[in-house]
Formats: structure tokens, C-alpha cells, sequence
């Protein structure tokens, strides 16, 4: 899957979602080349004034950047003054090339404990899977990937409420002897940026126009398949983001205190930091939720998700936006 780019003053590419950035520029550069003026070209692209980290893949840029997705999505290529204080260098193909295996080892360590099956691949399967990923070609990725052994979670919940898709990818989940789901340990990466206004309409969500203003978070998320509850992609979110969102309330911690005669009471003064610790969670909520494009209902199985939209590299991209409440200041009196 794909959209359009239109690299001012117009030059029209059909972009995978999948792909890179840096790896557009053959198609591009001849484009510009009678107007480019002598020195070393090194390529960039910005949205808005905004350079584009080219290591992100291009959808999930997409996501992040266009609240109110735009197509074709208009971009300006640079062929001098890279900015180096934002982005780090870019040798063409051969960084993104290296950039992709990077992460293919970290999900790798991340699923199995190690990242054995990458490093033995074989240099013809390494270049077969790299082409596919390039040329967006399914089934040699497939055909290549599935050496790999990197099955994530079954999909427990498939079966019922998704059974076509869970047929055809029937390979990437496991389940025990009994027939029960393994605890499943997802690569994710979670791109979050926190709004303190309200807004109903996402042509009127902030503009994002400084990666300060991204919070990157490069967590796995467990699964732990308990027996009649649904690990849903709302509790995913949340796990990764414990400082937003407290697996146990204080109320729930004062109530099994009182449950609990023996136990010791804690001092005040330590439910009052507690407190304020907490106070930045306690009514953040999700506003959106973006991955491939797509914005899934928060009480879908996170299983699902997992198995049927992560990146080549096998980790999961997740676009998250949050409301924050706004601090109150006290008067002076």
C-alpha cells in the first residue's frame, strides 16, 4: 500500500508505506539534476519546515505528521544544507539497508532472547529479503522472513472474530500442547505526542512542528494470556506508558490496605508524593490511535494487531496521541 508524495515544484512518486525515504531519491534526482547546482548532493526531505528523520518508515511519518491525513502528501527535497543537528547522517540505501537489519536483530533479541536467526541468514537470503522489502514484494518477504522464526503471539480471539485473516497468517502464532496461547514478548515502538486542549475534529489537533515534541518509546509489550480476558490494544498502550497510566489506582492500593488488618499503615506523607506522581495520569486519555494508516477501536485484541500489521522488521508502530490535564497553578494570595 501506497500514496502519493509530490516533492515540489512537483514530481509525482507513489511512496510504500513500508519503505524510506532516501530510497526515493533515484527516482527523484534526475528529476532536478539540470537545475542542481556543482557540489556533493546529500538529500533530505522536510513537511512543513520540518525535516524528516529518513531511519522513521515512510507511513509512519505519515501518521505521525498528518493529523488530518493529506494526499499527496506535499514535500520539500533538499539537496544541500543538510541539517545535521536534527538528523543523523544518511549515506543512501546503504544506511537505511543497515538501519532495517538493526532493528531486525533487536525484535529478534526481543521475541526469542536472542538474535541468532538473523545473524546466521545467509548473504542471498539477507540481499532476497531487503529487495522485497524495497520492492514491496509479499511473497518473497514471506518466503524469506518465515526462516526467521520470529512468531510473535497466536490470536486467540482470531479464530471468532477474525478467522479469514488469522487462516491466512496461520503460521506467525504458537500455541502450547493444551492449545493455550503463549505469553508473547512484542517489539513496539511508540511514537506519543501530548495535547493539553481538546478537540473533536482532527483538522483541529496541534500541528507537530519540532521532534521535541515526540516522545519516543522503544518497549516490548507481554503478553500474558489470562483465561477469559481480553488483552486488548487499549491495555497495550497503557503498559507501555506506566507513567501515564498506573497499573493500580491509589484507591485500590488504600482499599486492600483496609482489607488487609495486618499490614502496616503507610505514613501520609508518602500517599501524598504518591499522589503527585500520580497526578499527570490520573486523566490522560488516548485521543488517537494510528498504525498502517488505519484508526482501530482501542477494545480490539492486541494479539490481532500484532499479528496482522507490524512492520517488516517485526516490530509494531504505534502512533499515539494523548491529552494531558493542564497543571494548575495556584494564585498568590
Amino acid at each position: 500500500m501506497g500514496f502519493p508524495i509530490w516533492p515540489k515544484p512537483w514530481v509525482k512518486i507513489l511512496a510504500p508505506r513500508i519503505g524510506y525515504l532516501p530510497l526515493l531519491v533515484p527516482h527523484i534526482k534526475p528529476h532536478f539534476s539540470s537545475t542542481l547546482p556543482p557540489g556533493i548532493d546529500t538529500v533530505w526531505f522536510d513537511y512543513k519546515g520540518l525535516p524528516l528523520k529518513w531511519y522513521i518508515p515512510t507511513g509512519i511519518l505519515f501518521d505521525l505528521l498528518c493529523s488530518e491525513p493529506e494526499r499527496p502528501w506535499n514535500l520539500t527535497v533538499h539537496f544541500r544544507g543538510y541539517p545535521g543537528n536534527i538528523l543523523i547522517p544518511c549515506e543512501g540505501e546503504d544506511s537505511v539497508k543497515w538501519s532495517f537489519i538493526n532493528s531486525l536483530k533487536e525484535a529478534a533479541y526481543i521475541i526469542n532472547g536472542n538474535c541468532k536467526s538473523v545473524m546466521n541468514m545467509s548473504q542471498p537470503d539477507q540481499v532476497e529479503l531487503w529487495r522485497s522489502v524495497i520492492n514491496g514484494n509479499l511473497e518473497a518477504y514471506i518466503r524469506v522472513s518465515s526462516k526467521l522464526k520470529l512468531g510473535t503471539v497466536g490470536d486467540e480471539y482470531a479464530a471468532d472474530l477474525y478467522s479469514s485473516s488469522f487462516n491466512s497468517r496461520q503460521s506467525i502464532g504458537d500455541t502450547d500442547s493444551t492449545g493455550q496461547v503463549k505469553t508473547g514478548r512484542v517489539p513496539v515502538r511508540l511514537y506519543v505526542w501530548s495535547v493539553n486542549e481538546d478537540f473533536d475534529d482532527l483538522e483541529d489537533a496541534p500541528q507537530i512542528d519540532s521532534w521535541d515534541k515526540i516522545s519516543y518509546v522503544n518497549r516490548p509489550v507481554e503478553i500474558h494470556g489470562e483465561e477469559g480476558k481480553c488483552f486488548t490494544l487499549h491495555d497495550a498502550v497503557k503498559s507501555l506508558l506506566p507513567e501515564y497510566f498506573p497499573y493500580k489506582s491509589l484507591n485500590n492500593e488504600e482499599s486492600s490496605r483496609e482489607e488487609d488488618k495486618n499490614e502496616e499503615k503507610v505514613p501520609s506523607e508518602n500517599l501524598s508524593e504518591h499522589v503527585e506522581s500520580c497526578y499527570p495520569s490520573d486523566d490522560a486519555e488516548v485521543k488517537l490511535v494510528r498504525i498502517q494508516g488505519i484508526e482501530p477501536k482501542l477494545e480490539i485484541p492486541f494479539s490481532w494487531v500484532v499479528n496482522n500489521m507490524v512492520n517488516p522488521e517485526h516490530f509494531l508502530h504505534l502512533c499515539v496521541c494523548l491529552k494531558l490535564p493542564q497543571v494548575k497553578i495556584p494564585s498568590d494570595t
